[in-house]
């Protein structure tokens, strides 16, 4: 027991209490709700995905630490997925960093960068460990509000441009972006990307859903534009691409000397992680096209399911041109408190739901809004769907 009278959580933190995510699922158990609040899918990955971790600890392969970097197998297939896919090079020994995950990646790669004071221009509503992370590093968050506008969240490239002051530091981007499903256009990539080098700003992109982008949408990674590649720290993650998200295999690549600057900090953080997943990680990447493509068209089908249904329940629905959420407006079912709304749902409905406001700074910017999950089985959303639809009763 402690004899001071002082806060035991420093003040940088003191903001930040149990995640919404923590209190929503554990009222989804409580209650026997559908959990479409937290981003999880309720099926593994591909199974030769799944038996290559198996076969990796039988093999005794990263049963022991890793190398700091991540194993060699992962770095050189990560490097040739942006080769592939982007056509952007990268030097497996000396440019691709492997993490805990994407949640550790943005966190090492914040306390590199950031000295006290520093400022950080993010998109709200943003991913609730931008806010803690730039906490923890001592930097500045400076919100750029994305807004409704015909039928999808946008960005302001005015408001972005006002934003930037001579204590900016970086651009924290991310696109496909969570929770709204935006995805940013090439015109809006091309005016960060001359933004950044015009101010000489450094660039973390968080692109975890780069493999889930819908219609005639495109997923174009901010490092392919001109200036680009010298000054961005690009995020990704299997988690969400192959539905492993308990495994914690992330990854950041960049130039040498941010890619050293990261690790410098990510070292004292986990120090090394997921040994034997690496392994199957690395054959993950190597998956013919058409993985990609069908657990694309798997996620479409089940946006679109459950985007009819919380319309018909009443909800506003922005349709999201990327990720597994959808953000809907409460407004119309005559609500405007997503706290309170999420919080009464999985009585009222069955159904466990995120008010986006958890997102903001602004929090009456996103107090109407919820952010539904599409990452489940299909008769889990058609489920979901039924209960909802007492809502519109």
């Amino acid at each position: 027991m402690t004899s001071t009278s002082r806060p035991l959580l420093n003040r940088r933190l003191a903001e930040f209490g149990t995640t919404i995510f923590a209190e929503m699922s554990a009222l989804a158990l409580s209650t026997g709700s559908i959990n479409l609040g937290q981003g999880f899918p309720d099926t593994d990955g591909p199974e030769e995905v799944r038996e290559a971790a198996v076969r990796a600890l039988r093999d005794g392969r990263g049963n022991q630490y890793p190398p700091g970097p991540g194993v060699p197998e992962l770095r050189t297939a990560i490097a040739a997925h942006q080769e592939r896919r982007y056509g952007l090079s990268y030097d497996p020994d000396t440019e691709v960093l492997v993490t805990a995950g994407a949640t550790e990646a943005i966190a090492a790669t914040l306390l590199a960068l950031l000295e006290p004071g520093d400022e950080v221009i993010a998109f709200e509503p943003y991913y609730d460990s931008y806010a803690a992370s730039i906490a923890m590093a001592g930097g500045t968050r400076v919100p750029v509000t994305l807004r409704p506008h015909e039928g999808s969240f946008r960005l302001d490239l005015d408001e972005l441009r006002a934003a930037v002051t001579d204590r900016t530091r970086l651009l924290l981007v991310n696109t496909p972006h969570n929770p709204t499903g935006t995805v940013l256009t090439r015109a809006e990539l091309a005016a960060i990307a001359e933004l950044a080098v015009e101010r000489d700003l450094l660039v973390v992109t968080d692109e975890v859903y780069e493999h889930l982008v819908f219609d005639d949408s495109e997923h174009l990674p901010l490092a392919t534009f001109p200036g680009m590649r010298e000054r961005t720290v690009t995020i990704g993650s299997a988690g969400k691409t192959f539905s492993f998200t308990g495994w914690k295999v992330g990854w950041v690549t960049s130039t040498p000397g941010l890619v050293t600057a990261v690790r410098s900090a990510k070292q004292f953080l986990t120090y090394v992680a997921s040994g034997p997943f690496q392994y199957a990680v690395a054959e993950a990447l190597a998956l013919p096209d058409s993985y990609f493509s069908a657990f694309r068209e798997d996620m479409l089908a089940k946006r679109d399911l459950l985007a009819a249904g919380l319309t018909e329940a009443g909800f506003e629905v922005f349709r999201p041109a990327g990720t597994y959420f959808i953000t809907t407006d409460i407004r119309p079912l005559g609500e405007s408190d997503g706290f309170a709304f999420c919080r009464a749902l999985p009585e009222r409905a069955g159904v466990v739901a995120i008010p986006n406001a958890v997102f903001y700074d602004h929090r009456e910017a996103g107090a109407p809004f919820v952010r539904f999950a599409f990452c489940k089985r299909a008769q889990v959303l058609e489920e979901a769907v039924k209960r909802l639809k007492s809502l519109a009763g």
